[in-house]
């Protein structure tokens, strides 16, 4: 597994987990494991019908406990991905209590007090956190991570991207529905999906977020604001399309790229790519061989691939390919690199 780098706290952590039997709750743990994470203490919270049962870190069993207000004292850092309900829900007695409440909903993304952080990115946000500091979106995680090495340099005027997202996003029992989609099919039977509104198994739909009045959905319109709030640069324009494919845990992207001045070279882009910390370049054309879901599962670092120059305007714009896994990078990893912040 290629890591990109945690950075260590000082000293060992008091660390909570709320959603801990989640699909990104339990990368949480294993990161933690892999990564020899200093912490002192380990809180596993969860809803009252997951209390009383226990989860494996480093050997041990450890009892969850039932999330309440009371949960949170003497905790250093708490890491929700629970769903934005409950983060506000328990945000105020996290903060009451001490704690760093690093979040992975949408509850707190657009809060102007609320630092929004990829750490590759912009690390220096977490010195500016009121006790809340968020996650951003899995996409525009996934999508600034091939887009700013190149964006520092060359600026970018425009970003047009559409993504191939994973069943992981929607949650670990989306996974699971995918997974039985495809058996029921390949079995000639009938599968009423109850995650998804559509049958993801050997099908492509629209992202399963409301469409606003501008005809795009929830997840586009957050791929716009967070892109601006992270690189505090609203005059970007950026033009997303998100698609749901039957893939269970890393999202693609087809990224395009508009800029300012003249368009990079193919070396040029590359290189910045290769020296950015969290990303590996995959851009074999002899074995046409790119970013693929199925590699960049598990994986820690970001693929991008595809460079070459747009055949309709080689002059001011690029392409780009780009594979992250959402579990990964686009949830948990992100979160566990803002709290080696703290």
């Amino acid at each position: 597994m290629a890591k990109s780098k945690i950075k260590h706290p000082s000293e060992p952590k008091n660390i909570a987990i709320a959603g801990a039997t989640g699909a990104v709750g339990q990368e949480f743990l294993k990161i933690f494991e892999q990564d020899n994470f200093p912490i002192k203490s380990l809180k596993l919270l969860a809803s009252a019908r997951s209390a009383g049962t226990t989860m494996k870190f480093n050997g041990e069993d450890i009892i969850i406990e039932e999330l309440t207000e009371k949960s949170f004292e003497g905790v250093d850092i708490a890491l929700f991905s629970a769903g934005s309900s409950i983060t506000k829900k328990f945000s105020q007695a996290t903060v009451d209590a001490g704690a760093v409440l690093i979040d992975n909903s949408s509850a707190y993304r657009m809060t102007d007090n609320v630092p929004l952080i990829i750490p590759e990115i912009n690390p220096q946000e977490a010195k500016n956190h009121q006790g809340i500091i968020a996650n951003p979106n899995c996409s525009t995680i996934i999508m600034l991570m091939a887009v700013f090495p190149i964006h520092q340099k060359f600026p970018v005027k425009k970003i047009i991207v559409s993504t191939y997202q994973a069943a992981s996003g929607a949650g670990w029992e989306a996974m699971e529905e995918l997974k039985h989609a495809s058996q029921a099919i390949l079995d000639n039977k009938e599968f009423i999906p109850k995650v998804f509104p559509f049958v993801g198994a050997f099908n492509l739909f629209n992202h399963n977020t409301n469409i606003d009045e501008t005809g795009y959905n929830e997840e586009e319109i957050k791929m716009v604001k967070e892109t601006h709030k992270i690189l505090r640069n609203d005059q970007i324009l950026v033009s997303p399309t998100c698609v749901r494919v039957p893939v269970l845990r890393a999202h693609s992207e087809s990224i395009h790229l508009e800029f300012v001045g003249d368009a990079p070279s193919e070396k040029e882009v590359t290189k910045l790519l290769q020296d950015f910390s969290g990303i590996k370049v995959v851009d074999d054309r002899e074995k046409n061989y790119f970013p693929m879901p199925i590699d960049a599962s598990e994986e820690y670092d970001c693929l991008v691939g595809r460079i070459r120059k747009d055949i309709g305007d080689p002059k001011k714009s690029m392409e780009l390919f780009v594979s992250g896994d959402q579990l990964l990078k686009g949830a948990a990893l992100n979160a566990v690199q803002i709290a080696g912040l703290l």
